[in-house]
């Protein structure tokens, strides 16, 4: 019986369809647009449609056209954090992936001016598109610490713990869970050794810190020269800048010091003999 509703119900289909069609005659008197009037110059004039060929994905991968050969190319500074906070989420979602091919096109230059043995035009680009990226992640960071902290009182990230590798050197490890206990893990085993021994990584670890401990020592000795040639050159500088600008620097000591006294020739009078 349902088969049947169903074919009565198809074949009143099919006649409301044929009748539509023979309305539809051919005559002059019954056409619905102009034989004169063509569907296709609208259609084409609404969309804009273009008969030219797409542009060749491969260029994004290159500077523009006019930057080739150039000198030097006029760019601007790199993205701050604080302009950075009050876009949306979609909007950092685009401008990470427009940051990303600036970087990839960027590199691209670069590895093509070098292998052409020329030199590449303001090679900060590189630095100020990473600043970007790296000030755009530290935003993200944010907001996702702050709505987890909102919502269960925790940061959110993995958390990490501070580990020794083979060399003794302290790096930051980030935990994560695994289906199988580390016992049993034979490849984690491998590639993670937290731990070190033996007499050739204590002699590195001894003078590696020594070398580190020499390298601080003397950034520290140049900062102190520098300020005693502030003092010397502008004796009347703001003290709180300068103690600002170089913390780990004893300003007091400095500005008594006698490399900081400046040697002034006062010239003589016309009064004078």
């Amino acid at each position: 019986m349902a088969a049947l509703v169903k074919a009565v119900r198809l074949s009143g289909a099919v006649s409301n369809i044929s009748t539509l069609f023979s309305n539809l005659s051919l005559s002059a008197n019954s056409r619905i647009f102009s034989p004169s009037v063509s569907l296709i110059p609208r259609i084409c004039l609404q969309n804009s449609y273009s008969t030219k060929p797409p542009p060749d994905p491969l260029m994004e991968f290159f500077d523009d056209k006019k930057n080739w050969g150039q000198k030097t190319v006029k760019t601007g500074r790199s993205w701050k954090m604080d302009e950075l906070r009050i876009k949306s989420n979609e909007d950092l979602h685009k401008l990470w992936y427009i940051l990303l091919k600036e970087r990839n096109m960027l590199m691209t230059m670069e590895h093509a001016h070098v292998q052409e043995y020329q030199y590449f035009p303001n090679p900060e680009r590189i630095d100020k598109v990473e600043e970007s990226m790296m000030n755009l992640e530290n935003v993200v960071r944010e907001r996702n610490q702050a709505y987890h902290y909102l919502e269960t009182g925790v940061h959110g990230e993995r958390p990490m713990k501070l580990v020794r590798d083979q060399l003794g050197l302290r790096r930051w490890y980030k935990m994560c869970q695994h289906a199988i206990p580390k016992y049993l893990n034979g490849s984690y085993r491998k590639t993670h050794i937290h731990f070190h021994g033996g007499f050739a990584v204590r002699k590195f670890l001894r003078k590696f810190n020594e070398k580190m401990f020499l390298a601080r020592r003397t950034e520290q000795s140049r900062q102190a020269a520098t300020v005693r040639r502030i003092f010397r050159v502008f004796p009347n500088v703001d003290i709180e800048a300068v103690r600002e600008k170089y913390p780990n620097v004893d300003v007091d000591k400095a500005r008594k010091s006698d490399r900081s006294r400046a040697h002034y020739v006062f010239p003589k009078s016309d009064s004078s003999p």
